[in-house]
Order: structure tokens, then C-alpha cells, then sequence
């Protein structure tokens, strides 16, 4: 496993391509830019005196200059990832030092301290474009919002991409197990109820369980069932960091730690059986779950009462359709053999799955179904 796990609420540190070059003498400001580097789980090379070429001007990912710096770093070549530092929040010369240095950011500590620690952070990581995050909720019970999470998830790693799985519905019992996988050695979401802070992206993914080309955070077989908000926000954010996909499964009912997950969405879908009642049922799930995501989408699934089809569904509802989910025969059997659900890449729901993605993927501005430039329904 990379790096260390350190269990203080769960702090994760993993192996990093280099914390930030700090140059400064002042002494005050030093201490404040290693506790930041600290927090954020980065090593950072200090250079104090005149900056010479061997000083890791050019290959540190970021630069932190400190006021009392900048003059002789006037020479040194221009670069992006270099923020000038201080304190004095009413310095009008500030901006000129920030020119004659080619600093990108002009920081003023205390009140930029939370922003450094994220950028210290994604430098150290080489944090790239994050995840396309995709959560599913069912419209009322049994919908079959789990089944498509996985088949999503399923599909998405078959097809090359960096996918993780993220079981957010503590009473579902367990993703892992759709995929065959609930004696797999790795970590669960009770070991990270304690989170806080940051967690390290490759930590992450190198504890969980690997099943199926993809990495899954599902639930232990203990009794506990509760995740504070933070430890879902900070768990999110590091799988979204690694990009890729991530795969949400949630709960229908929107609680503190669900309406974390909702907030780092980019697209939710919510399946629905195509029943009078269940529709009645998801319109209280989509009041709840719209008033913190955006994109909120409707797949619809069959079999439909009568006058009813796919697109009464989405209409009822006010929400766009994606698509009517397709029913396969021998999913419960392929299950019980340890083939989850969407593994078979001629079946119908591995298809839906599969032209899902591509329209995710298709151009426009973060991809056409995620834009809302989707045509129609995947299906």
C-alpha cells in the first residue's frame, strides 16, 4: 500500500511527487508555511539566501515566496505555481513585488490559509481534472438504483477508465457484495468515520478493495451505520481528485452526509419503476435531493402501468430523461455466480451503461450529458 495510514480521525498520507519550495527568512512566516505544509500532508524544501540554480526553482511543483524574498527572486526564471506570501494586509506595494516576480497569487495570511492548504495539496499530488461524478438514488425502495450504480461502475472500468464505486447507503447491505467481493481484504467505510481534514487520493485508492477493474468503499458487516458529513466530504473529495469516474450509490432519504455527496455531483440519476406510487415517491426524493444538486435526471424503468411509459415518467417528474433501464433476464443467477451486474458487455444493461458513458464523453463543455446537451435518452 502506498504511503502510511494514521488513524487520527483517519488522516491518509501518500506518496507524493514533492512538496513546495518555500523561500523566506522571515522566521514567523517560515513556521506558518510548514504548519501548512504539514496540514496538507506535503514535505516542502526551504531556501533561505540568494536564489541560486540549484535552489528547485524550476522542477518544485509550486513556489511560496515571502514578502521579505521577493526582491531577490526578481531573477529567476518565470514559471507558473509561484504565490507571493505575507501578512500585512494593507501593503501597497504588494502587487508591483507579485509583477517583477511573475507570481500568479498574491496570499495574505491568516485569511488565505484553508486555499493554501487545498493547492499545497493538489500540487503534491499532481491533481489533474477530477472525476466525472455520477451518483444514483432509487425513486422509492427497490427501484434498482444499486444494481445500475454497479453496472455503471462495471462499464466504465471495462472500458479503460480510473473507476471507483462508493457505497453512501449504509442500510443497502453493502455494494461489495453485488460484486461478489464482500470477503475482499481492504478498508470500509467505518475506518474512515473519523476522517477530517484531507485525505490522501493514493492512499485511498490503494486501501480499498480492488474487484472487477475498479476500486469499491462499501460498509463492514458491524453496526455502524453512521458517517459524519465530513468524513463523506473529505472521502469524495479525494476520489474525485484521482479523475476518472467515481460512482456514487445513495440513499433516498437526504441527510447531512448525503447532502455532502449531493454537493460534489455532477450529474445525479434517479430510477424509476414506472408505477403511480413510485412516482408519487420520487417526486418527495427529487424535492429533497434538488434542493443541493443541480443536474438531477430521471431513468425510468419498466414495467410501466398502463398509459404509462418513459417519457409520462420523466414529464411527471419535470426532470430529463436519460432513458428507459432495460431489463435482463438472469441478472439474480449471474449474481449468485459472482458476476455482477453489467459484467456481460453483449447484455442489454451493459449497453445502456456503456451509452451512457459514451455521451457522457461526447464533446462540449464537460462532456454532452453532463452539460446538458444530451439529445434524448441512452437507451
Amino acid at each position: 500500500m502506498a504511503g502510511s495510514l494514521v488513524q487520527e480521525g483517519l488522516r491518509i498520507d501518500d506518496e507524493r511527487r514533492g512538496g513546495p519550495l518555500i523561500v523566506t527568512e522571515d522566521v514567523e512566516l517560515l513556521d506558518d508555511l510548514l504548519r501548512l505544509c504539514a496540514a496538507a500532508g506535503a514535505v516542502p524544501e526551504v531556501h533561505q539566501g540568494p536564489l541560486g540554480r540549484r535552489g528547485g526553482w524550476e522542477q518544485a511543483p509550486m513556489v511560496l515566496v515571502g514578502d521579505d524574498a521577493a526582491l531577490r527572486c526578481r531573477g529567476a526564471a518565470r514559471r507558473r505555481g509561484v504565490m507571493l506570501v505575507g501578512r500585512d494586509q494593507d501593503d501597497p506595494g504588494v502587487w508591483r513585488r507579485a509583477v517583477e516576480i511573475g507570481a500568479e497569487y498574491v496570499l495574505r495570511l491568516p485569511d488565505s490559509e484553508a486555499w493554501l492548504v487545498d493547492q499545497i495539496a493538489n500540487a503534491a499530488e499532481g491533481v489533474g481534472r477530477p472525476a466525472l461524478t455520477v451518483g444514483v438514488m432509487g425513486g422509492r425502495g427497490g427501484s434498482g438504483a444499486s444494481t445500475l450504480a454497479c453496472a455503471l461502475a462495471v462499464t466504465a472500468a471495462r472500458s479503460g477508465r480510473r473507476t471507483m464505486l462508493i457505497d453512501g447507503d449504509p442500510l443497502g447491505g453493502g455494494i461489495d457484495v453485488l460484486l461478489g467481493g464482500e470477503g475482499n481484504d481492504g478498508m470500509r467505510w467505518p475506518d474512515f468515520a473519523r476522517s477530517k481534514g484531507r485525505v490522501g487520493s493514493g492512499a485511498l485508492e490503494e486501501s480499498l478493495p480492488a474487484l472487477h477493474g475498479l476500486r469499491v468503499l462499501s460498509w463492514g458487516r458491524d453496526d455502524e451505520v453512521v458517517i459524519p458529513p465530513q468524513a463523506m466530504q473529505a472521502v469524495l473529495a479525494a476520489a474525485r481528485r484521482l479523475g476518472g469516474v467515481v460512482v456514487v450509490d445513495l440513499p433516498r432519504r437526504v441527510d447531512a452526509s448525503v447532502a455532502e455527496a449531493l454537493a460534489q455531483l455532477d450529474l445525479g440519476l434517479l430510477v424509476v419503476p414506472g408505477e403511480l406510487r413510485a412516482v408519487a415517491a420520487a417526486k418527495r426524493v427529487a424535492s429533497a435531493a434538488g434542493m443541493v444538486l443541480e443536474d438531477l435526471r430521471v431513468v425510468a424503468r419498466g414495467p410501466y402501468a398502463a398509459g404509462l411509459d418513459e417519457q409520462w415518467v420523466a414529464h411527471a417528474l419535470g426532470l430529463p430523461l436519460v432513458g428507459d433501464l432495460p431489463r435482463e433476464t438472469g441478472l439474480s443467477a449471474s449474481q449468485d455466480g459472482g458476476r455482477p451486474p453489467g459484467s456481460d458487455p453483449r447484455g442489454p444493461l451493459a449497453r445502456f451503461c456503456t451509452a451512457f458513458w459514451d455521451l457522457a464523453d461526447a464533446p462540449g463543455s464537460g462532456g454532452g450529458l453532463v452539460a446538458g446537451r444530451s439529445g434524448g435518452g441512452v437507451s
